[in-house]
């Protein structure tokens, strides 16, 4: 069942489907991702702006509330004035309005006057850098940004400040080298706002807060980007400042819950976005699982990258959209796949049908009905091949016809041959002995001085007329005898021609040409050298006394396949003439005993028939093909099939 055509045809839809629908997932699937991860970046890249936005805003914030405070006539005077205590009151209740970690004032000469931390500023010269407010003074406009403070800073300012910012290097996979394990210096967002009494610089405002371990910032942008989406228990979207590669302000959270304050970006980030100053966007592994992320510099208030924002989508809610859309997508390819073998058992029945009665049709004729129903005759290529099958059993009628007439033909012309040859063999013996007699007297005869010319003369034609009974006769035992042969591996071409070098010279006399065509490559036959030449000697002889001055013979040979026994692997010798032909009422009769065209005296009529049994028990057959006026060729083939049983045989 497995093996049947149905079977074949319906695995071929099958196989079509599967193909069709395997290479339809892969380049759905290819194509679904690219979409969905284009719609990933596209979207983080959005988020990405949105975050800038929401930064920048917080920056710009800052040095709002601090240009408010400045505008303010009393505290132009307390500045003036070098009021500490109550610019400190002024300065902690803005820090508190605007959320600030820090802030003070500079004095036009670039010292701290005041702020609002729990240190007191110090009496003596030396204070640290502030590089927010020194900016402010040297180029005497509001500046703003991004700044790093360093912890001498921070803990001018305040001690808890200085400690917030510390933070430990947390080992992270993939990330570049550092040798340092605590970071301890702070990234700030401050402005700093000069203070002017019509051209006279009275001091420097300057404030800030403090990105490090903040939360604010990152939160925001995400509850505001993200609009606090929730995945599968977890936040869908991320925010994290970092301070080189390190982040210190961020809502990505470790395995164990807490946020990953500490870790490092990759070493590949880092090149791309604080090296070449390029912007990221594609999936990267965050701290502990795949975001499609996007990073871009941050750039401080003198120019230079700092650090980096970034914002991260998780990649599980659009791996979960791809994969339901595959599910879709291969139950659709599963459903289409069905239908196909549905469809291909159908289409195989239809197809199948005229292919079954065929096959009990040919059941039929094996059984030996030659008119089997095929049933109606299809418009396609089966109903070529039910037409090519009935061509064929009218082929096999002709054929079984022919090989009727034919084993008839052979049948009776072995049976007569048979009758004629116990006629002749019993003739034969009781007429040789008399003829012998005659012929011995006669001679003696003839030996005597005595006879008469005129009865010499009668004497001479009664012994040429016993001689030709003789031939006769020795005819007649030839023909009737079944000798055995005496078979023996032959090269056909060199027997034919050896038996053409005999005869060439009485084709010379004659003026016939006779010309040989040997084949090439044929196989060696079994057969009685001596019996056989003396059948073609005598074939070769009735085509010189039927062809005239400067016709010719040509006798060749070659491979072929039986006439009568299909399928049969033989060989043939065509001895082919230009003579007179021979009549088609005669044809039939050439094989007859007896049966001649020539002069009365010039044959016996025996050649012909002792040639036919001498090949038939070679177990081949002869063939005429005559026309008259054109000629006749006498085909003889030869089975070599027993060539090669005798060589099994025998182990050779």
């Amino acid at each position: 069942m497995l093996y049947s055509t149905r079977s074949k045809l319906i695995a071929s839809f099958l196989g079509v489907s599967l193909l069709v629908g395997a290479v339809s997932l892969f380049i759905g699937g290819q194509l679904l991702y690219k979409a969905v991860f284009s719609e990933a970046t596209n979207r983080i890249r959005l988020d990405l702006n949105a975050a800038r936005e929401i930064y920048l805003t917080r920056i710009n914030s800052v040095k709002v509330s601090l240009n408010i405070t400045t505008l303010g006539d009393e505290f132009r005077l307390e500045l003036k004035r070098y009021d500490a205590p109550k610019l400190v009151n002024r300065l902690r209740r803005m820090a508190q309005h605007a959320e600030l970690d820090f802030a003070g004032i500079v004095t036009g000469e670039g010292k701290t006057l005041c702020r609002i931390g729990t240190n007191p500023v110090p009496i003596e010269e030396s204070q640290p850098v502030n590089p927010i407010a020194n900016l402010a003074l040297k180029r005497g406009v509001p500046v703003s940004g991004t700044v790093v403070l360093s912890r001498e800073f921070l803990s001018a300012e305040n001690p808890d400040l200085a400690n917030r910012a510390r933070i430990q290097l947390v080992p992270t996979r993939r990330a570049a080298p550092r040798e340092a394990k605590e970071e301890a210096s702070g990234m700030a967002l401050a402005a700093a706002i000069p203070v002017l009494d019509g051209d006279d610089l009275l001091g420097v405002l300057y404030g800030g807060i403090l990105l490090n371990r903040s939360t604010t910032m990152v939160d925001r942008v995400r509850d505001t980007v993200f609009q606090q989406e929730i995945y599968k228990g977890r936040s869908i979207g991320t925010a994290t400042i970092f301070f080189n590669d390190l982040r210190i302000s961020t809502n990505v959270l470790t395995p164990d819950g807490n946020r990953a304050i500490g870790t490092r970006v990759s070493r590949e980030v880092k090149e791309q976005v604080l090296t070449e100053g390029k912007m990221w966007t594609d999936r990267a592994f965050v701290v502990s699982d795949w975001y499609i992320t996007a990073y871009e510099p941050l750039v401080d208030i003198f120019g230079e990258r700092v650090g980096m924002l970034y914002v991260g989508v998780l990649e599980a809610k659009y791996a979960d959209m791809r994969g339901k859309a595959l599910t879709v997508l291969v139950l659709i390819i599963m459903a289409g796949m069905a239908l196909a073998i549905g469809l291909g058992y159908l289409l195989a029945d239809k197809i199948m049908s005229p292919v079954r009665r065929l096959i009990k049709a040919s059941q039929r004729v094996s059984e030996g009905n030659l008119s089997p129903q095929i049933g109606p005759i299809s418009k396609d290529e089966i109903g070529v091949l039910q037409n090519t099958f009935k061509d064929m059993i009218v082929s096999l009628e002709e054929r079984d016809k022919r090989r009727r007439e034919e084993s008839e033909n052979r049948l009776l012309q072995s049976e007569k041959q048979a009758s004629i040859g116990r006629l002749a063999a019993g003739v034969a013996h009781e007429i040789n002995n008399p003829l012998t007699g005659i012929l011995t007297f006669t001679r003696l005869l003839l030996r005597r001085r005595d006879i008469e010319d005129k009865s010499r003369s009668y004497l001479q034609k009664i012994a040429e007329s016993t001689v030709r009974v003789r031939k006769i006769v020795k005819g007649l035992l030839d023909f009737s005898r079944q000798t055995e042969l005496d078979r023996e591996p032959t090269e056909l071409n060199r027997l034919v021609g050896s038996t053409i070098s005999l005869m060439e010279n009485q084709a010379l006399v004659r003026g016939v040409g006779i010309a040989f065509e040997p084949g090439e490559n044929l196989p060696v036959v079994t057969l009685d050298r001596g019996q056989f030449q003396g059948v073609l000697i005598n074939i070769i002889i009735n085509a010189l006394d039927a062809t005239e001055t400067g016709g010719n013979i040509t006798v060749s040979t070659g491979i072929s396949l039986s006439a009568s026994d299909t399928g049969r692997k033989g060989v043939e010798i065509s001895i082919a003439d230009t003579g007179c032909g021979i009549p088609p009422e005669d044809l039939d009769k050439l094989f007859d005993p007896f049966f001649t065209t020539k002069e009365v005296g010039e044959g016996t009529g025996l050649g012909l028939a002792v040639s036919y049994g001498i090949v038939q028990r070679h177990g081949g057959t002869i063939r005429v093909q005559s026309e008259v006026g054109r000629g006749s060729a006498f085909t003889i083939w030869l089975p070599v099939e027993e060539l090669s049983e005798r060589r099994k045989n025998t182990g050779c």
